[in-house]
């Protein structure tokens, strides 16, 4: 079979996309009210990418009991996958906020909270998924 065959590696490279132009909205200085919607959206489609890709990686290692966000981020941090498994139910958690967004307040915490704590997280998880495609 090959790598283009395998579910969580056409997930991964969906992922790759959506981190990406996370990655470049976050660049932006002092981003207004629409540019951060632009932001939130991207780290919601990050987000739900990132914890699709957990779990279909995890089933191709064989794991079959991680059908929640919370089992896929358990399991991964008991095999290593991930590392900070307290900042990644934080992240579950917190994924919501950006329904907040009509609040110039709340949205620039939201904003804050992507840059400095959640899209580190996710780009580790993508750095370790790209080792793993590769090999």
């Amino acid at each position: 079979m090959e790598d283009n065959d395998i579910r969580w590696i056409q997930r991964f490279q969906n992922y790759d996309k959506a981190i990406s132009h996370l990655d470049t909205a976050l660049q932006l200085k002092n981003p207004d009210m629409l540019q951060k919607a632009g932001i939130f959206r991207f780290f919601e489609m990050s987000y739900e990418l990132a914890w699709n890709t957990i779990k279909d990686y995890l089933e191709e290692q064989g794991f079959r009991d991680v059908k929640s966000p919370r089992s896929a981020f358990k399991k991964a941090f008991e095999i290593g996958l991930i590392e900070d498994g307290h900042s990644w139910m934080d992240l579950l958690l917190d994924r919501n906020l950006t329904s907040h967004a009509y609040d110039e307040e709340k949205a620039s915490e939201v904003e804050k909270l992507i840059h400095q704590k959640y899209y580190p997280l996710l780009s580790q998880l993508y750095n370790t998924l790209k080792k793993l495609s590769n090999e």
